[in-house]
């Protein structure tokens, strides 16, 4: 390797992974070492079998600190432009309750172990990722957002996961574009201290944040949010004018306002809100909609004419007394324009309890419709084919049907079911696939 040009190695060396590989490519290498400095991007996770290693007392006296290996690697380098430091997920997935763990060797937001390295590479900085250890950190208040904000003037990316952070005295970061938190506790009851230092936000990504009350969001340049809320505030508002794509999961709000004119996709997971508010969404076009209680649901949404792409999905589903109308037809006249339809396993299942009437009405309904993606259990194959072939008879404009049947239906079954409705329809556009949950979705065949 060593007769390699340097500016191949290098390109080698900056494509490793895992900074851990660096080092022993140092050690192995007097022309990799002498090339290493060059590298402008650390990554380094504590693995489980290394944490493990530092709890064992045969062991430990031989681990070098993980700190430590850390402030060695990047002192060496003589440009930083990203840095990653974290937990793996085995470890991340510890409970505090499984075990106590009292030291702070990987509690790494926090403040002194962030300014022994923040400071001396903090000028070319673009990317900052920091996954601490929740057994170490939960019980621990960190100031890191407020080191980061004074030191990085030049940060595009930030990251950080499983702590428990502090906003006082955070200085807003007008060059940052994206922003990630990540199962982590705030003091604050709102998200105003975000919305004020974070002002050129343009990717925003909330998952698991706790101790918001009534959040808001209101950034102006932001065009992508994923926020999942894990516990169950009064309200959650989102204004954001340039807003193009929103994927929020939350429980039962009592009030939901958005007002985002621009979004074009939008995936909501919601058992249900006391009032939705929501301004015209002229450009919504690609719609997932999941809910306990989806029919209750789609009674009080306020727009939907202008969506032409539709999955939904319920994981419990309970038809009314007196259903007069489908869970197809339903979503068709709170979503008239649609063209691709998928329907998951729970919602095929109630449709396949109460299918299409039929008539012209539903012929009227249904003649947008052109694409069909459906996953089935099969509990009955006569009963699925009929659902099917109910579709095929009121959709007159359907040409492509994708029909994913669970993994446990039995082959022959499945072989008949499949042969049945390429016969009862060959100008269909057929593909069949396999699902479980929990694993990967797997294409059968297509039609022939």
């Amino acid at each position: 390797m060593d007769d390699l040009p340097p500016p191949l190695l290098l390109e080698i060396l900056s494509r490793l992974c895992d900074s851990a590989d660096l080092a022993r490519c140092r050690v192995a290498s007097k022309t990799l070492n002498s090339l290493a400095p060059e590298i402008r991007s650390v990554n380094l996770q504590c693995s489980y079998l290394r944490y493990a290693k530092s709890r064992s007392p045969p062991t430990s006296v031989f681990m070098t600190p993980f700190k430590l290996v850390f402030n060695n690697l990047i002192s060496d380098l003589k440009t930083v432009e990203s840095v990653s430091i974290g937990v793996e997920k085995p470890l991340r997935l510890v409970s505090y309750d499984d075990v106590e763990d009292e030291e702070d060797d990987l509690f790494l937001t926090e403040a002194n172990f962030v300014n022994s390295w923040l400071p001396k590479v903090c000028g070319h900085l673009k990317s900052v990722s920091i996954s601490d250890f929740w057994v170490q950190s939960c019980w621990r208040r960190s100031d890191v957002l407020s080191r980061i904000s004074a030191y990085c003037l030049n940060l595009v990316e930030l990251e950080i996961k499983n702590a428990w952070l502090s906003v006082d005295f955070v200085i807003p970061m007008p060059n940052l574009t994206t922003l990630t938190l990540e199962f982590i506790r705030l003091d604050d009851e709102n998200l105003e201290k975000v919305n004020e230092c974070f002002p050129s936000v343009q990717v925003l990504n909330l998952i698991g944040v706790g101790g918001l009350k009534d959040p808001k969001i209101h950034l102006i340049k932001l065009k992508t949010l994923c926020w999942t809320l894990s516990n169950a505030p009064m309200s959650i508002t989102i204004i954001a004018p340039n807003l193009v794509k929103l994927k929020l999961k939350c429980v039962k709000p009592h009030v939901l306002l958005i007002e985002t004119p621009l979004l074009s996709d939008l995936h909501l997971s919601i058992e249900g809100a006391g009032s939705f508010k929501v301004k015209e969404l002229a450009d919504l076009r690609k719609l997932h909609l999941e809910s306990t209680a989806l029919r209750n649901l789609l009674v009080m949404f306020p727009f939907g004419r202008s969506v032409k792409s539709l999955t939904v999905a319920s994981t419990k589903w309970g038809v009314p007394v007196g259903v007069t109308k489908s869970i197809v037809e339903l979503l068709l006249c709170a979503f008239p324009n649609v063209g691709s339809l998928t329907l998951t396993a729970g919602v095929w299942s109630e449709f396949e309890m109460y299918p299409i009437r039929g008539g012209s009405e539903s012929k009227t309904q249904m003649k947008d419709v052109k694409e069909i993606t459906a996953y089935l259990t099969v509990n009955d194959v006569e009963v699925t084919l009929s659902t099917i072939f109910s579709i095929l008879d009121n959709c007159s404009n359907i040409s492509y049907m994708a029909m994913f049947i669970h993994r446990d239906v039995v082959s022959t079954v499945t072989s008949s079911l499949i042969w049945r409705c390429m016969a009862y329809s060959s100008k269909v556009n057929w593909k069949w696939g396999m699902w479980k949950d929990g694993t990967k979705d797997a294409w059968i065949c297509d039609s022939i």
